[in-house]
């Protein structure tokens, strides 16, 4: 960043920030407020987030239900800090998240508050799998994406993120996800016959970890089918089935969690992002009781819990899944989505990924995808991309944008495409 060139407000981030910083670099804008699914630069400008804080901000910004419940808490003089000791704000999520997210469902898990992010989540799940279990390998897929703390990134596929350890990466052995070698091969077969070969080379795996839609890693949507084989799998050879539903679940993809309905049950289940409703860090591993063998304080962290987080997560909860309205209403405009999406793709002869409320096009490059994305900006847009090679422009909508600004902002995309891309039926004539 040239700062001779840059307001002084931005010079300030480029003279003491850290260069790690990553997403302002593709949106160099001093960024002052925010209100459902847009944001606003220090100018007043808007923006459509087509973004979410990295499916972080499901509900939007500032839904003023849960800020009020986090304002009224605050100005009670609400425990902000209480490590992991009994607080009502702890014991009103507990409640809330049992009510309308397990019996519902059927489900018994345990809830452990872990660090605040969700690569401390999966560390922590993936700890208790080898606990549990005595084995070290822990098997994750092609395009996974879990995290860059040590052990979730020794998980993570990403060739960038894998190089930033500096340090060897061990105790993972990769498999293939569904598809990536084409529709004809099951590779959910390939780890079974891998698995039951004593002379595969592969050690006896704790779990396995898998994302039902990888977020990072392009989009790319495993079937239940496949799903279910690979749970299947999972038991057969002794190992925890794990469903990292950090940037999928809360909605983003169907149901609560990206396998509503699918017929899965999970050993364990890793969630953060839009968990506490609002942005404020949060993050849990959920865990059947049976292999809830934790020792006190055997895996914590200072904030292992917040309680600001407890508050605003709660009253999302109450507000948007007590009843299937919400949900509805989401399928409703991912229908919508996927309609408008399929048409860009088509024009470009391209193709979407993903699913729900989580889904993309594939540009074919990255070079076109960073350029739809800059287009996008120019004209109010924030939106990003995924993918191996950052192929993929990604749509992260807030899952409450009202479907007229959902409009909007695929018109700005359906434009960019239109100015990158060129028309085909233009060319054609």
């Amino acid at each position: 960043m040239n700062t001779t060139a840059i307001p002084a407000k931005l010079a300030t981030f480029d003279r003491v920030e850290s260069q790690v910083r990553s997403y302002s670099r593709s949106f160099p804008k001093l960024f002052d407020r925010a209100l459902g699914a847009t944001i606003f630069d220090a100018t007043g400008k808007s923006y459509t987030d087509f973004l979410s804080g990295c499916s972080s901000l499901n509900y939007g910004h500032n839904d003023p239900d849960l800020k009020a419940a986090l304002i009224d808490y605050i100005a009670g003089d609400g425990i902000a800090h209480g490590l992991d000791m009994f607080t009502r704000a702890k014991e009103e999520f507990l409640a809330s998240f049992e009510r309308n997210i397990l019996k519902p469902r059927g489900l018994n898990h345990h809830i452990q508050f872990t660090g605040p992010t969700g690569a401390n989540a999966v560390e922590a799940a993936l700890k208790l799998a080898r606990k549990v279990t005595g084995r070290d390998n822990v098997i994750s897929f092609t395009n996974g994406f879990h995290g860059v703390t040590l052990g979730a990134l020794a998980a993570t596929g990403n060739g960038k993120h894998r190089r930033g350890a500096s340090t060897p990466l061990s105790g993972v052995t990769r498999a293939a996800f569904d598809g990536y070698y084409g529709a004809t091969i099951n590779t959910a077969d390939l780890l079974e016959r891998q698995l039951s070969d004593p002379s595969s080379g592969i050690d006896a795996p704790a779990a396995i970890i898998v994302e039902t839609v990888q977020g990072e890693g392009g989009l790319n949507a495993a079937s239940p089918e496949w799903l279910r084989q690979i749970e299947a799998i999972a038991r057969r050879h002794g190992a925890l089935f794990i469903i990292d539903d950090i940037q999928a679940g809360c909605g983003r993809t169907g149901g609560f969690f990206s396998f509503d309905g699918m017929g899965l049950s999970p050993d364990m289940i890793t969630m953060a992002k839009s968990l506490s409703g609002m942005g404020l860090p949060l993050a849990v591993t959920l865990i059947k009781p049976e292999y809830d063998v934790w020792k006190p304080a055997e895996h914590n962290g200072t904030f292992r819990g917040n309680n600001h987080a407890f508050i605003t997560a709660a009253a999302a909860l109450d507000k948007f899944w007590a009843d299937d309205r919400f949900a509805a209403a989401v399928a409703d405009k991912a229908d919508y989505l996927a309609e408008r999406l399929g048409a860009i793709a088509d024009e470009h002869d391209m193709r979407t990924k993903g699913r729900g409320m989580m889904l993309g096009v594939d540009a074919g490059t990255g070079e076109r995808a960073a350029a739809i994305c800059r287009q996008c900006f120019a004209g109010g847009l924030i939106i990003e991309t995924s993918g191996s090679f950052d192929e993929v422009v990604k749509v992260l909508a807030p899952l409450t944008i009202s479907k007229a600004q959902l409009g909007a902002g695929l018109d700005t995309l359906e434009a960019a495409f239109a100015a990158v891309m060129g028309s085909r039926r233009a060319a054609a004539e």
